[in-house]
């Protein structure tokens, strides 16, 4: 089972980091959802191991039951980065 490295960036709470086994990239969205409380503006970074970690922003944290997430832009990404 693949193993997703993942760092939660808050504004209100700061940063956690962990690891998340899940069958796939969406399944590992969903696990964090479920433990994670993002708001708009909150940030997380997810990958495998070996490879640069994907960025992404949260944009609205009240859709369907979860989190919506998008890929951030390019300065947020360096920002996180620091």
């Amino acid at each position: 089972m693949p193993r997703f490295q993942f760092a939660f960036i808050s504004a209100g709470s700061g940063r956690e980091a962990g690891v998340v086994r899940s069958e796939n990239f969406e399944s590992a969205l969903a696990l964090l959802d479920q433990h994670i409380t993002a708001s708009p503006g909150d940030a997380l970074e997810i990958g495998v191991p070996g490879f640069p970690p994907m960025r992404y922003e949260c944009v609205f944290a009240a859709i369907e039951g979860g989190v919506k997430w998008r890929p951030a832009p390019i300065a947020m990404a360096r920002q996180i980065a620091a």
